[in-house]
């Protein structure tokens, strides 16, 4: 185990998360908010603690998929509680769990909230609440390989643990080069949103908020009705770019490198468009009725699929007032998420995809015992190292899932309120149903029930294994024996 790697990486991390707080401060100095003057005191003690840190480069860059594992796991747990200090420190949120709960729901994009009434906090807090969303998007840690030099080429298994989907690759030889790419595009979308929404008379400040929710699929509103209070033309411009979000960044390569039959002929892509085309057409037919014509049952249909299936969790009505089917499919959406390689959250349709092509596969061999059939996604094979962690996901996905509703179950609070609860967190949506649905918050649960939702939320982003396996005891004993030989 490589612990000196690992606290280079921790630094790095504080330092970068010290500079993201200085928007932050320019915001309280533009509206002339005295919380802003914390959040450049936090900033500052985090850069300067994260350079003291790092101030020292390890002598071996050796850096096998554990340390990735572990790195990418603490780094999420300290930024997201030197995130929240700033939350604490002006009393806006002044309990350490529900802040930590708010910071933790934002940078894992999940938007799940402990606040009664949004639109009280300040402007500089709204603000960072929606910025979260914009750097946890893509990840910190590719911000930090794309910024900042680390050598070697088994850095690979940083990003590998960081990002979401069954699988990471390199889209240019050189991984920083990769991680440029991406966050290229990732920022060019972001500007083109706000654009869009300066051009429906959207104001400024709730332009870049509205963009870094929808960028991160993180779905945090700065006002009490989310997105409901703005034009359609607004909310189909949201819709539109939330389902743009929820794509794979590589599709996005490809039309860049003008490779358009390559980027249109994605399977997880089709299949991606397909249902949120066959879940908007559903739920449009069955809200029909409730609605005040076509238009706004197509706009409602088409944006809450949309919010739900890229685990954004926007909302531009009360959903939980539709009609069973409806938000039946809103659930099964929850769990299918968006693709891998996106900003969105939940298991991922190229797991689905790989998941029921096993099933057919197996059904396959029943049939005909002598045969040999590979798995293809896009007309290649599909190595057995993926089908097998996809497989291991599914189990490990069902385990946690079914754990935390149990130990949700304490608070007695009806099964739909818990079970959507843990599906809101551990997929990264935000509003479940019930007691937890679109107009409700979390603020109701207890402590302990927050901390292990705030668990399910870190779990969900880092897609489980690098969260679990800081409770695996062989890593901690291979830590504690590689240190005592350096000292020796």
């Amino acid at each position: 185990m490589n612990l000196s790697m690992i606290r280079y990486i921790l630094g790095y991390v504080l330092a970068v998360e010290g500079l993201l707080m200085a928007p932050c401060s320019l915001v309280g100095l533009i509206y002339g908010e005295q919380e802003g003057w914390w959040f450049l005191a936090v900033g500052a003690v985090s850069l300067a603690l994260g350079l003291l840190i790092a101030r020292k480069k390890p002598s071996s860059q050796v850096f096998y998929l554990k340390e990735g594992c572990v790195s990418t796991a603490l780094c999420w747990i300290i930024m997201s509680a030197v995130g929240c200090l700033p939350f604490v420190f002006t009393g806006e949120i002044p309990q350490f769990t529900d802040a930590m709960f708010e910071v933790v729901s934002g940078f894992t994009t999940t938007g799940a909230s402990i606040l009664n009434d949004v639109e009280a906090l300040s402007h500089v807090s709204l603000f960072w609440r929606s910025f979260t969303h914009w750097v946890g998007g893509m990840g910190v840690l590719v911000f930090v390989l794309a910024v900042v030099p680390l050598s070697g080429g088994s850095h690979i298994n940083l990003m590998r643990a960081e990002s979401p989907g069954p699988s990471v690759g390199k889209l240019v030889p050189r991984l920083r080069h990769t991680a440029r790419i991406l966050y290229l595009i990732y920022i060019g979308l972001t500007l083109l949103e706000i654009v869009l929404l300066l051009a429906g008379r959207m104001p400024l400040f709730d332009a870049l908020t509205t963009s870094f929710g929808t960028a991160g699929t993180g779905g945090f509103g700065i006002k009490n009705t989310s997105i409901g209070g703005y034009s359609a033309y607004i909310q189909w411009v949201v819709a539109v770019f939330m389902i743009l979000f929820g794509v794979n960044f590589n599709a996005y390569y490809l039309l860049l490198m003008r490779h358009f039959r390559d980027a249109f002929s994605m399977e997880e892509v089709r299949a991606y468009l397909a249902v949120i085309l066959g879940a908007s057409a559903a739920v449009f037919f069955n809200i029909l009725r409730m609605s005040r014509g076509v238009f706004d049952a197509l706009t409602k249909a088409v944006f809450q699929v949309a919010s739900i299936i890229t685990t954004t969790g926007f909302a531009t009505t009360d959903f939980d007032l539709w009609p069973q089917t409806s938000r039946l499919v809103l659930v099964l959406l929850m769990f299918i998420g968006a693709c891998a390689g996106s900003t969105g959250g939940g298991m991922k349709v190229s797991r689905i995809l790989i998941g029921a092509k096993t099933v057919i596969k197996e059904f396959g061999s029943y049939i005909h015992p002598k045969s040999i059939k590979k798995i293809k996604m896009d007309g290649k094979p599909i190595e057995h190292e993926v089908v097998r962690s996809t497989n291991v996901y599914f189990i490990a996905f069902t385990t946690v899932f079914a754990l935390s509703l149990f130990l949700l179950s304490f608070e007695g609070r009806d099964l739909v309120t818990s079970f959507t609860a843990v599906a809101a967190t551990i997929n990264n949506i935000g509003p479940g149903l019930n007691q937890v649905g679109p107009t409700c918050n979390f603020s109701f649960f207890s402590d302990f029930s927050k901390w292990v939702l705030i668990f399910d939320m870190l779990a969900g982003r880092l897609e489980l294994f690098p969260m679990l396996m800081l409770f695996h005891p062989a890593l901690w004993k291979e830590g504690l024996s590689s240190r005592r030989e350096r000292n020796k």
